[in-house]
């Protein structure tokens, strides 16, 4: 990405924590609720539900829940190699979560991309999710580098009005 667009965006973080722990992090109902969702799930090409601790696949569907948020997000999960690579379908756009360790250190890289370019689009996916993701990316690290989480889970933010837009601790 050579400039600033409003069908994709992209952000990254260096982590001084293991790889492997950080795609558990991502890739399974235990490591995803640890530090970004209240709740998860994940179903199988049968639509099974797949255990805690069971990584995902390509293929898999799920459900994700944030605390202070009513509503849930539904997709597919289109890659997860295993070892450094999930893309899933995510807000009516795509979204890539790479790691590559260098001199002991990770860098996730995350891109979210094809989202449509309309004008609810460019205020709720772009600017919303750009503004989500450099907070949740800020709680993982916190999460893993110094065992603290940033994210509001004993105040209930919803009953404010702009709560989303507004609270950088959602």
């Amino acid at each position: 990405m050579s400039q600033l667009e409003w069908s994709s965006f992209e952000k990254k973080i260096y982590l001084k924590y293991p790889l492997e722990k950080l795609y558990w992090l991502w890739s399974t109902k235990a490591g995803i609720t640890s530090w970004f969702l209240s709740d998860a799930k994940f179903f199988n090409s049968l639509g099974e539900e797949r255990s805690t601790e069971e990584f995902i696949k390509t293929g898999d569907t799920y459900s994700w829940f944030w605390h202070n948020w009513d509503g849930q997000e539904d997709g597919k999960v289109l890659q997860a190699n295993g070892k450094d690579f999930l893309q899933f379908e995510f807000g009516g756009s795509l979204l890539d979560i790479h790691f590559k360790e260098q001199n002991g250190i990770v860098i996730l890289n995350l891109k979210q991309h094809q989202i449509p370019t309309d004008e609810d689009s460019k205020l709720k996916i772009h600017f919303g999710c750009s503004n989500g993701w450099t907070f949740w990316l800020t709680n993982l690290k916190a999460f893993v580098e110094h065992g603290i989480l940033l994210n509001e889970t004993e105040i209930d933010l919803r009953g404010h009005e702009l709560s989303g837009y507004v609270f950088v601790n959602m």
